[in-house]
């Protein structure tokens, strides 16, 4: 993955009410978030509209509060009247607290304390009602059916109608994170199974609850289902830990993972198009990405 070049300017500081040496942590193709100090300054990217981050916030603020501990919230900018977010030099900046972890493991034992966490984080979104996102997330674009898309190994009429079938008959939807995944997870440093952040909320949505389980199920098997006894596994480890999704068969796992993984090829060519340089790396993952779109096919 190509890093951005993001820097922390004197502007951002400000906004932040922060000083101090500055560390620039990993991650970041357009953003960047920078440590000082016990807090984060996060920078988004170049023009995108600071009210979607709003929303998003707000959704990351609303699982802590209902009860989601490692639901990592942002703080209130100083003298801005509780405002998260303010956009500074065409970027949306933020501050969160520091979070001492290290990224979740993507091995075999992650899998359980993930899918329980999950199952946390749903049970405590179940009940908020934020009003819609501003624009709609990337997971989001096709979820009813209705996309189209110029790439034909994407086309697919039967997942159309399943995804269109399962959205009329989904009892629940309400805010999930949206990219929930071991690069947005932290754990305690001494224990790599032990999760005690959700981090980067810049994907929430309103949904329903099987499309983020289906896709995290993806995300701690093999990143592509090889085998599909290992998503079941996690779906039904989410399920005992008290998780709201319903709908959770095998063939709703495996739509709802080819949902995702045809959403991400929309976007990497997207951001191929605007002229984003992906390294020899994250073309061979978008590679394996469309095998497996097709593979995973019913």
């Amino acid at each position: 993955m190509a890093i951005a070049e993001v820097p922390l300017t004197a502007a951002a500081r400000r906004a932040c009410g922060v000083s101090g040496p500055a560390t620039r942590l990993y991650g970041g193709e357009e953003s960047a978030a920078w440590r000082v100090g016990d807090n984060v300054v996060r920078i988004g990217p170049s023009g995108k509209d600071p009210t979607e981050a709003e929303w998003c916030h707000r959704v990351a603020a609303a699982a802590r509060a209902c009860g989601c501990a490692e639901a990592v919230a942002p703080l209130a900018l100083p003298g801005r009247g509780g405002a998260t977010v303010v956009r500074i030099e065409g970027r949306a900046v933020s501050l969160w607290p520091y979070v001492d972890g290290v990224w979740a493991s993507k091995e075999a034992a992650a899998s359980a304390p993930a899918a329980r966490l999950l199952a946390r984080l749903h049970r405590a979104l179940a009940a908020v009602e934020p009003p819609p996102r501003p624009r709609p997330c990337f997971l989001q674009t096709g979820l009813d059916g209705r996309a189209t898309y110029d790439d034909p190994g994407l086309r697919d009429p039967q997942l159309d109608k399943w995804l269109a079938d399962f959205s009329a008959r989904a009892r629940l939807r309400h805010p999930l994170h949206g990219d929930y995944y071991h690069g947005n997870l932290l754990a305690e440093r001494d224990d790599p199974t032990r999760l005690i952040a959700v981090l980067d909320w810049d994907e929430a949505l309103v949904a329903p609850p099987e499309v983020e389980v289906a896709s995290a199920a993806m995300e701690f098997t093999d990143d592509f289902c090889e085998d599909i006894a290992d998503a079941r596994r996690f779906a039904n480890t989410y399920l005992q830990a008290g998780g709201t999704a319903e709908i959770l068969d095998d063939e709703a796992l495996v739509q709802l993972m080819r949902h995702r993984l045809r959403c991400e090829s929309v976007h990497f060519t997207r951001e191929t198009a605007r002229g984003v340089e992906h390294d020899a790396e994250d073309l061979d993952y978008h590679r394996r990405r469309l095998e497996a779109f097709a593979r995973l096919r019913p």
